[in-house]
């Protein structure tokens, strides 16, 4: 015998093809006693049910919201071309792709944009995120409606929200942590880490991961209190150059975050030998950085892989079906493995 039908089903389960269809792709609207038949002989017969066919025949399409943090930030203005990208391949497949803008690390106004949305507006939305209360409850209560939430890049209301789909970001921080060790030998050294803020859980889970390594004995390498800058470039400037200018030698760098404009900046300008430099997020700017020797490695995420991962996802769910693995396995690249690039990057412009 071949492959089981939905006709097989029904036949099978003593109900008409319509009570079958209904029961596949959760209509609703059949008694329990049919449901039950019906899986019955779904497991019986080892049915699988052919989602492009059913979507083909129901003209299915879905609608799918990536709420994406606006402004010049070398990785955000990467992933929102990805998802451009993205949103062009996957029109014949019936999905339709929107881009809404929000301020970045600002989960307040994320939540706010997210009220907005009611029963029906769409399959699924993905955001970028973290656990603060407003943002969590809002995560929920979309839930709750059938609007299912894929978090991308940073994880965030883990209770409630659907999926994740990113890198594991303490290994990330982990091996930066690594790489910091490695640079110093078995000498001693004063690691400055600076972060957008300790709210995105990102960011905290990467400042872990470092904090775990250079925290191993063995080796006298310090760890300084963090430097909050918001992502924002003008932040960077000012608090980095009064931390290189308070009179420690400080013999490594761990930019977690964003705004490397005005670390490069900073770089570019100090006399004598620099700390070893770490980035996250291989953008032109970071690119540039690194062929010029002013950074030594970049940690990336691979954002056309997450966004693919993500649609996959939220695929998945629309269709009720199991998620496949979501997690990202990031690219350490120094300056002798960069992948080819179709720009030539320039470090004024990230």
């Amino acid at each position: 015998m071949g492959n089981p039908t939905l006709h097989d089903v029904a036949r099978a389960a003593g109900v008409s093809y319509s009570t079958a269809d209904r029961v596949v792709n959760h209509r609703g609207g059949v008694a329990e006693k049919s449901v039950l038949r019906v899986r019955k002989a779904i497991e019986d017969l080892c049915y699988q049910r052919d989602i492009h066919a059913a979507n083909l025949s129901r003209r299915r399409s879905y609608a799918f919201r990536f709420y994406l943090p606006r402004g010049d930030h070398g990785f955000f203005s990467v992933l929102r071309e990805a998802v451009e990208a993205q949103a062009r391949q996957r029109l014949a497949e019936r999905i339709r792709i929107s881009i809404h803008d929000v301020p970045p690390l600002d989960a307040a106004a994320l939540a706010s944009e997210l009220s907005g949305l009611r029963k029906g507006d769409c399959d699924c939305v993905a955001i970028i995120g973290s656990d603060a209360a407003a943002l969590c409850a809002e995560v929920a209560r979309l839930e709750a409606l059938g609007i299912a939430v894929v978090t991308l890049v940073s994880d965030a209301a883990s209770d409630a929200r659907s999926v994740y789909v990113g890198i594991d970001n303490v290994a990330a921080g982990c091996t930066a942590g690594r790489l910091l060790r490695l640079a110093h030998g078995r000498g001693p050294g004063l690691v400055l880490p600076i972060l957008g803020s300790l709210a995105s859980r990102d960011h905290r889970e990467r400042l872990i991961g470092a904090r775990d390594v250079l925290a191993e004995p063995g080796r006298e390498i310090g760890l300084l209190a963090p430097l909050e800058v918001l992502d924002r470039p003008e932040t960077m400037q000012e608090k980095l150059a009064a931390a290189l200018s308070a009179g420690q030698t400080i013999s490594g760098i761990y930019s977690i975050g964003a705004g490397n404009r005005a670390l490069i900046a900073l770089l570019r300008q100090m006399p004598g030998p620099r700390p070893f430099v770490i980035l996250h997020e291989l953008t032109p700017h970071s690119r540039a950085a690194l062929e010029a020797d002013l950074v030594d490695a970049v940690i990336d995420q691979k954002p056309q892989e997450e966004v693919a991962l993500a649609l996959q996802a939220m695929r998945s769910i629309a269709d009720h079906l199991p998620v496949a693995a979501t997690e990202v396995s990031p690219s350490i690249f120094v300056k002798d493995n960069l992948p080819a690039s179709a720009t030539n990057p320039s470090l004024d412009t990230e």
